[in-house]
């Protein structure tokens, strides 16, 4: 039996969906309450760019500290670089808080701080692609919008037992999402299956018995639901070397800001070595008694692995500033007792953190 083209079981999965969000809506500082009014189009684009392959609960208290400081997008437009890659530190994927400050600047600048309504207008926003454009088109602006993340795509898999392998499911994941999602409460029905997806639907020991869908499921009903979403085996993940110098002098530690295209562009940084493939050859850059901790710090980064050495220098007089630059780039002198506060990357932050430690533990000898 057909309904608008919908076999009858996927025509009830909207109104279930639905019904069971209105009763169990996660409370998330960006959202409004179910049949409340829609959430401001900042406060959503903001937390869907911060929540890119981020938990929620990392975000929430970067979410929050971003919106005391900067509460609307021309306060955000008005941000110096600085201060934004500083207040992003530790949150990853830093390409995403460059483009956050330039898609701000662009709203308040060419667009007199208003969002574009609609999926076209947003996707020519910098920074938002077809994802977060659906999501703020569907949740600020209550347009019908299919908003499809990695929680939606385990749940679509399911429902329909999609023996295609991810990446190249998507397309068909994309499509069936399209064929559930409601012409009216397409925010709402998003976020519940956004929820769904992270409560309930999730990707280890799925809580079945709770699910509003279960009935639906077809691969619930054949009892194989933790196998989807099938998913292309991984591509080994190579490995890098390099070193961070770590140079202190007079209660301070040289620090230099990275260029602002490429890895943790426009973040501050330790200086370091080129990060190449096999063991890297220690080569110091200035002379010294440098000395190179036991242990590198290791980080996962999207597409390679890192093993970082961390050398520390320690000298008693601050070297001329010129030397220092021709040595290792444009910087400026940090307060080793307040380097939580220097807006490092999770890398650096943790070089910095195994070189002081070090430091104190030979003080202490």
């Amino acid at each position: 039996m057909a309904v608008d083209g919908l076999i009858t079981w996927q025509a009830d999965i909207a109104p279930a969906l639905l019904a069971h969000y209105r009763a169990h809506a996660r409370a998330l500082p960006w959202r409004s309450p179910p049949g409340t009014a829609a959430p401001s189009p900042y406060r959503v684009w903001l937390s869907e760019i911060m929540l890119q392959q981020t938990t929620v609960a990392a975000v929430i208290p970067y979410y929050q500290r971003f919106t005391q400081r900067w509460p609307s997008v021309e306060a955000l437009a008005g941000a110096a670089d600085a201060d934004l890659m500083a207040a992003w530190a530790g949150l990853g994927y830093y390409a995403r808080a460059r483009n956050l400050l330039a898609c701000a600047r662009h709203v308040t600048l060419e667009r007199n701080g208003r969002f574009p309504e609609d999926e076209a207008g947003l996707r020519g926003l910098p920074g938002v692609g077809a994802y977060t454009a659906a999501a703020v088109a569907a949740i600020a602006f209550r347009q019908r919008a299919v908003v499809v993340d990695g929680n939606v795509e385990r749940v679509v898999s399911r429902l329909f037992a999609v023996e295609t392998a991810l990446p190249a499911a998507k397309p068909i994941l994309r499509a069936l999402a399209d064929s559930i999602t409601p012409q009216d409460d397409a925010g709402d029905f998003a976020q519940a299956m956004m929820d769904l997806g992270a409560t309930i639907c999730t990707p280890k020991r799925p809580a079945c018995l709770t699910c509003p869908l279960s009935a639906m499921c077809a691969a619930r009903a054949s009892g194989t639901q933790e196998r989807y979403p099938i998913k292309a085996p991984k591509k080994d993940r190579p490995t890098r070397s390099g070193t961070a110098y770590w140079l202190e002098a007079d209660g301070a530690v040289w620090l230099v800001r990275r260029a602002d295209k490429g890895l943790l562009g426009g973040m501050a940084a330790l200086p370091t070595s080129d990060w190449a493939e096999g063991d890297a050859a220690y080569v110091p850059p200035l002379a010294g008694d440098w000395r190179v901790l036991a242990e590198p710090v290791r980080h996962i980064f999207t597409h390679f692995a890192l093993n970082l050495a961390v050398a520390r220098l320690a000298l008693a007089v601050r070297p001329d500033e010129a030397q220092l630059v021709s040595a290792f780039g444009a910087g400026q002198w940090w307060p080793v007792a307040q380097i939580e506060q220097a807006g490092l990357p999770t890398v650096f932050a943790r070089a910095a953190m195994a070189a002081r430690d070090a430091a104190r533990d030979e003080d202490a000898e």
